[in-house]
């Protein structure tokens, strides 16, 4: 399983050495490009599920491109 933690940069060593602490567990720092690409990924994840639901209608792309 993996987990994203969100930690405030203060504490960020601290949890990154106790988690090295624990044989079964991995770690892995992520870059500030990948931290924002993975938040925009989840976004659109979420945009995708609602309009499947029916909650939200998406933007086609001919009205995408009419607006460039």
């Amino acid at each position: 399983m993996k987990v994203l933690l969100d930690i405030k940069d203060a504490k960020a060593d601290f949890m990154i050495e106790l988690l090295k602490n624990f044989s079964f567990v991995k770690t892995e720092s992520l870059t500030p490009s990948k931290a924002q690409f993975l938040k925009d990924l989840k976004g659109s994840v979420g945009e995708v599920i609602l309009a499947k639901q029916g909650k939200i209608k998406l933007q086609s792309a001919r009205d995408f491109l009419n607006e460039l």
